[in-house]
Protein backbone atom coordinates (compact mmCIF):
# COMPACT_ATOMS: atom_id res chain seq x y z
CA UNK A 1 0.00 0.00 0.00
CA UNK A 2 1.32 3.70 -0.87
CA UNK A 3 2.01 5.69 1.84
CA UNK A 4 0.22 8.54 0.85
CA UNK A 5 -2.99 6.07 0.44
CA UNK A 6 -2.13 4.66 4.28
CA UNK A 7 -1.85 8.41 5.44
CA UNK A 8 -4.72 9.10 4.44
CA UNK A 9 -6.66 5.84 5.61
CA UNK A 10 -5.11 6.81 8.87
CA UNK A 11 -6.41 10.33 8.72
CA UNK A 12 -9.88 9.13 8.22
CA UNK A 13 -10.21 6.30 11.05
CA UNK A 14 -9.02 9.09 13.12
CA UNK A 15 -11.53 11.91 11.62
CA UNK A 16 -14.45 8.94 12.16
CA UNK A 17 -13.06 8.13 15.92
CA UNK A 18 -13.31 11.94 16.80
CA UNK A 19 -16.76 12.24 15.24
CA UNK A 20 -18.19 9.07 16.74
CA UNK A 21 -16.66 10.02 20.51
CA UNK A 22 -18.71 13.56 19.95
CA UNK A 23 -22.13 11.97 18.57
CA UNK A 24 -22.05 9.91 21.97
CA UNK A 25 -21.60 12.97 23.90
CA UNK A 26 -24.31 15.07 22.23
CA UNK A 27 -26.51 12.52 22.11
CA UNK A 28 -26.33 11.03 25.59
CA UNK A 29 -27.11 14.33 26.67
CA UNK A 30 -30.56 14.63 24.60
CA UNK A 31 -31.30 11.24 25.72
CA UNK A 32 -31.27 12.63 28.55
CA UNK A 33 -33.30 16.00 27.97
CA UNK A 34 -35.69 13.87 25.41
CA UNK A 35 -36.70 10.96 27.63
CA UNK A 36 -35.17 11.98 31.44
CA UNK A 37 -37.77 12.84 34.22
CA UNK A 38 -38.02 16.21 34.67
CA UNK A 39 -37.82 17.78 38.30
CA UNK A 40 -38.21 21.48 39.38
CA UNK A 41 -35.92 22.51 42.23
CA UNK A 42 -35.22 25.60 44.17
CA UNK A 43 -31.77 27.09 43.90
CA UNK A 44 -30.41 28.65 46.84
CA UNK A 45 -28.27 31.45 47.64
CA UNK A 46 -24.39 31.25 46.97
CA UNK A 47 -21.70 33.30 48.61
CA UNK A 48 -21.40 36.56 47.02
CA UNK A 49 -17.74 36.32 46.61
CA UNK A 50 -18.25 33.71 43.49
CA UNK A 51 -21.50 35.04 41.74
CA UNK A 52 -20.15 35.70 38.07
CA UNK A 53 -17.15 34.01 36.90
CA UNK A 54 -16.82 34.82 33.16
CA UNK A 55 -20.41 33.86 31.50
CA UNK A 56 -21.81 31.47 33.60
CA UNK A 57 -23.99 31.56 36.80
CA UNK A 58 -23.17 29.51 39.83
CA UNK A 59 -26.16 27.68 40.75
CA UNK A 60 -27.08 25.99 44.28
CA UNK A 61 -30.28 23.81 45.40
CA UNK A 62 -31.81 23.09 48.36
CA UNK A 63 -31.61 19.22 47.76
CA UNK A 64 -27.82 19.92 47.76
CA UNK A 65 -27.44 19.35 51.38
CA UNK A 66 -28.93 15.83 52.31
CA UNK A 67 -29.46 15.45 56.16
CA UNK A 68 -28.00 12.82 57.51
CA UNK A 69 -31.58 11.86 59.38
CA UNK A 70 -33.03 10.97 55.07
CA UNK A 71 -29.79 8.60 54.58
CA UNK A 72 -31.07 4.99 54.64
CA UNK A 73 -28.97 1.63 54.27
CA UNK A 74 -25.08 0.74 55.03
CA UNK A 75 -22.66 4.19 55.59
CA UNK A 76 -19.58 3.44 54.18
CA UNK A 77 -16.91 3.12 57.19
CA UNK A 78 -13.94 4.20 55.31
CA UNK A 79 -13.10 7.31 53.74
CA UNK A 80 -12.94 7.89 49.84
CA UNK A 81 -14.46 9.17 46.74
CA UNK A 82 -18.51 8.14 46.98
CA UNK A 83 -21.77 9.01 45.45
CA UNK A 84 -25.35 9.57 47.15
CA UNK A 85 -28.35 8.51 45.42
CA UNK A 86 -31.38 10.79 46.35
CA UNK A 87 -34.80 10.09 45.73
CA UNK A 88 -36.55 13.33 45.21
CA UNK A 89 -40.12 13.77 45.57
CA UNK A 90 -42.08 16.49 44.47
CA UNK A 91 -44.08 18.97 47.15
CA UNK A 92 -47.07 20.63 47.19
CA UNK A 93 -45.69 23.77 45.09
CA UNK A 94 -43.98 21.16 42.92
CA UNK A 95 -40.90 21.75 44.01
CA UNK A 96 -39.18 18.16 44.42
CA UNK A 97 -37.12 17.87 47.78
CA UNK A 98 -35.05 14.98 49.58
CA UNK A 99 -37.21 12.45 50.43
CA UNK A 100 -34.35 9.57 50.77
CA UNK A 101 -31.33 8.79 50.03
CA UNK A 102 -28.50 5.98 50.50
CA UNK A 103 -24.81 5.65 49.37
CA UNK A 104 -26.14 2.32 47.52
CA UNK A 105 -28.51 2.70 44.29
CA UNK A 106 -32.42 3.39 45.27
CA UNK A 107 -35.24 1.37 44.07
CA UNK A 108 -37.82 2.73 42.25
CA UNK A 109 -40.85 4.04 43.92
CA UNK A 110 -43.77 6.00 41.99
CA UNK A 111 -44.19 9.55 42.35
CA UNK A 112 -40.14 10.07 42.80
CA UNK A 113 -37.43 10.09 40.70
CA UNK A 114 -33.58 9.06 41.65
CA UNK A 115 -30.26 11.48 41.00
CA UNK A 116 -27.16 9.51 41.65
CA UNK A 117 -24.32 13.06 43.09
CA UNK A 118 -21.15 13.54 41.54
CA UNK A 119 -18.31 11.50 43.25
CA UNK A 120 -17.63 13.25 46.64
CA UNK A 121 -14.88 13.18 48.93
CA UNK A 122 -16.37 11.59 52.28
CA UNK A 123 -15.24 11.39 55.93
CA UNK A 124 -16.99 8.90 58.15
CA UNK A 125 -17.75 10.81 61.77
CA UNK A 126 -20.09 10.08 64.52
CA UNK A 127 -22.55 11.45 64.89
CA UNK A 128 -23.69 10.90 60.91
CA UNK A 129 -23.21 14.01 59.55
CA UNK A 130 -24.92 15.93 56.37
CA UNK A 131 -23.63 15.67 53.43
CA UNK A 132 -23.37 17.79 51.01
CA UNK A 133 -23.47 17.00 47.51
CA UNK A 134 -23.47 18.42 43.61
CA UNK A 135 -25.03 16.75 40.45
CA UNK A 136 -23.32 18.53 38.00
CA UNK A 137 -25.94 21.09 37.15
CA UNK A 138 -24.43 23.98 39.30
CA UNK A 139 -23.27 26.20 36.01
CA UNK A 140 -25.41 27.31 33.76
CA UNK A 141 -24.18 29.36 31.10
CA UNK A 142 -25.99 32.30 29.61
CA UNK A 143 -25.36 34.79 26.87
CA UNK A 144 -22.63 37.50 28.18
CA UNK A 145 -23.65 40.37 30.29
CA UNK A 146 -27.70 38.16 31.40
CA UNK A 147 -26.18 36.59 33.75
CA UNK A 148 -26.69 39.59 36.95
CA UNK A 149 -30.73 39.35 36.47
CA UNK A 150 -30.11 35.67 37.62
CA UNK A 151 -28.27 36.31 40.17
CA UNK A 152 -30.20 38.51 42.00
CA UNK A 153 -33.11 36.12 40.96
CA UNK A 154 -31.02 32.86 42.87
CA UNK A 155 -29.99 35.39 45.48
CA UNK A 156 -33.80 36.36 45.78
CA UNK A 157 -35.18 32.64 45.81
CA UNK A 158 -37.29 33.15 42.72
CA UNK A 159 -35.15 31.24 40.58
CA UNK A 160 -35.92 27.69 39.81
CA UNK A 161 -35.02 25.14 37.63
CA UNK A 162 -36.16 22.50 35.66
CA UNK A 163 -33.78 19.08 35.84
CA UNK A 164 -34.47 16.06 33.19
CA UNK A 165 -32.98 12.95 35.13
CA UNK A 166 -31.70 9.78 33.23
CA UNK A 167 -32.33 6.50 34.27
CA UNK A 168 -28.76 5.84 35.82
CA UNK A 169 -29.79 8.95 37.75
CA UNK A 170 -27.64 11.45 35.80
CA UNK A 171 -29.24 15.31 36.33
CA UNK A 172 -29.50 17.80 32.97
CA UNK A 173 -30.76 21.48 33.14
CA UNK A 174 -33.36 21.94 30.93
CA UNK A 175 -34.82 25.09 32.06
CA UNK A 176 -34.67 28.17 33.79
CA UNK A 177 -37.70 29.95 35.35
CA UNK A 178 -37.35 33.16 37.42
CA UNK A 179 -40.75 33.80 39.34
CA UNK A 180 -42.62 30.82 37.76
CA UNK A 181 -41.92 31.82 33.87
CA UNK A 182 -39.50 30.53 31.70
CA UNK A 183 -36.31 32.42 30.70
CA UNK A 184 -34.12 30.33 29.36
CA UNK A 185 -34.73 26.74 27.77
CA UNK A 186 -31.37 23.90 26.69
CA UNK A 187 -32.00 22.90 23.20
CA UNK A 188 -31.86 19.58 22.70
CA UNK A 189 -28.51 19.76 20.45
Amino acid sequence: MKPSLRFALAALLVCIAQTAALAYMVLGRAAILRNGETVMLRTAPVDPRDLLRGDYVILSYDVSTVPASAISGTWPAEKGRQSLWVRLVKGADGVSTVGEAAFQPLAPVAGSVVVKSQPFDYWPSDPKADQRVTYGIERYYVPEGEGRALEAARDAETLTVAVSIGGDGTAQLRALYRNGTMVYEEPIF
